[in-house]
């Protein structure tokens, strides 16, 4: 068992662990999550690594429901201990998914251990790390981190009290119109809360939404919006919600039900980003979420014909090993790869900090595989790395 979950974790050589020397330890910028801003005010504590783990995070969810455990386990009333175990029961089936990495990685980086969970060992590893956590609170978790900015995902009616500089990290709120559109608010009325919300140091709009539609007024708006503006335009799209409408009716929305559609259509994007270049004479900076990854290539080609447009992290059910790799290879060769802004949580969890340092250690070594295959200049292999694992996004933040 020397070898599990080592140091060298999906590092393949000398290389990658240079690489990866050099950026793990840079500071964290999540620049888009749902985590709440109140419980980092507050500086929360947990009652255990159940409710740390198992209270909102539909990626464990699903994976609960994929082995057969009963809902009553998931999302139901069992006791945090019990939904534990039942998730810990789960784990060995779990081989190749990233909540393998991510569980394990969160058990050594926070609490030291670096055994495998399974049924057997986790009673043994329930009780050591609630121990450990009785001393962390929201904040040291954050500080453990390095977590440095966080941009919450925010209703436009929200009024925005715990936001602010906070134990020293910049928590932001982020611009979020979906329901308001879909219940018809005017765009008078939403503007006026983009300007409150600009007041408290918004620097992020995010729309998430199904198909695209080349006739989407709201889209345009908030195109328009934001490049007035000058902040950044977060989209996420192909979505397919709720899909179990059973399921639904009895546990409720974000709870695991959503998957991603067949195919999106690139081409009324392009149409849309055309014609509001065109109108505004610009475009705010934009950076592309596809939920389905068969339009990355797509995506990314249409993005080296616009100002300001990149390609997103891999999203959602893209954040695995593959998918990942998959995200950097295609936008390394149809598009610029030493522009993208690096990973980010999408979570409601704040032990999943630990994905950053997943990402970046798969960050070294696909630049790593490059230089040892002579395909790439080791001298810039540094700077490259910090580029994308922190640089760019401080730069569009910040300015």
């Amino acid at each position: 068992m020397e070898d599990f979950f080592s140091d060298g974790l999906l590092l393949s050589g000398q290389t990658a662990r240079k690489i990866y020397d050099g950026i793990k330890d840079l500071p964290i910028i999540d620049y888009h999550c749902h985590l709440d801003e109140r419980a980092i005010a507050e500086d929360r504590h947990f009652s255990g690594l159940g409710e740390l783990w198992l209270a909102g995070d539909h990626y464990k969810w699903r994976a609960m429901r994929l082995c057969g455990v009963d809902e009553d386990y998931i999302t139901g009333g069992r006791s945090y201990r019990e939904k534990f175990l039942k998730y810990a029961e789960i784990m060995p089936k779990l081989i190749g998914n990233p909540l393998y990495y991510w569980t394990h990685m969160e058990l050594k980086s926070l609490f030291g251990i670096n055994a495998p969970l399974n049924a057997k060992s986790a009673e043994e590893i329930l009780d050591t790390a609630d121990k450990k956590l009785a001393d962390m609170s929201v904040g040291s978790l954050l500080e453990k981190f390095k977590v440095e900015y966080i941009a919450t995902t925010d209703d436009p009616m929200k009024e925005l009290k715990y936001h602010g500089v906070i134990g020293g990290v910049k928590v932001c709120p982020t611009f979020r119109p979906d329901r308001c559109f879909k219940e018809g608010v005017s765009h008078d009325v939403l503007e006026k809360r983009l300007a409150y919300f600009i007041s408290k140091g918004c620097r992020i709009a995010d729309h998430g939404f199904d198909l695209v539609d080349a006739g989407n007024e709201d889209l345009r708006w908030l195109i328009e919006q934001c490049y007035k503006n000058g902040i950044v335009l977060q989209l996420h799209f192909g979505t397919f919600r709720n899909i179990n409408s059973g399921a639904f009716s009895s546990v409720g929305a974000d709870a695991g039900f959503d998957v991603f559609r067949a195919s999106v259509d690139t081409d009324a994007l392009a149409k849309i980003l055309d014609e509001e270049l065109q109108r505004l004479g610009g475009l705010p900076q934009i950076v592309l979420y596809p939920l389905n990854d068969n339009s990355l290539r797509a995506l990314a080609a249409i993005s080296g014909a616009f100002p300001n447009v990149l390609i997103g992290a891999a999203w959602w059910f893209n954040d695995t090993v593959c998918g990942i790799r998959r995200q950097m290879e295609t936008v390394s060769e149809y598009a610029a790869f030493g522009t993208q802004l690096g990973m980010l949580t999408d979570s409601r969890s704040f032990s999943s900090y630990v994905r950053f340092d997943f990402y970046r250690r798969l960050l070294a070594d696909f630049i790593a595989e490059k230089v040892d295959a002579g395909e790439y200049d080791e001298n810039s292999a540094a700077s490259l790395a910090a580029d994308v694992a922190y640089n760019n996004v401080r730069r569009l933040i910040y300015g």
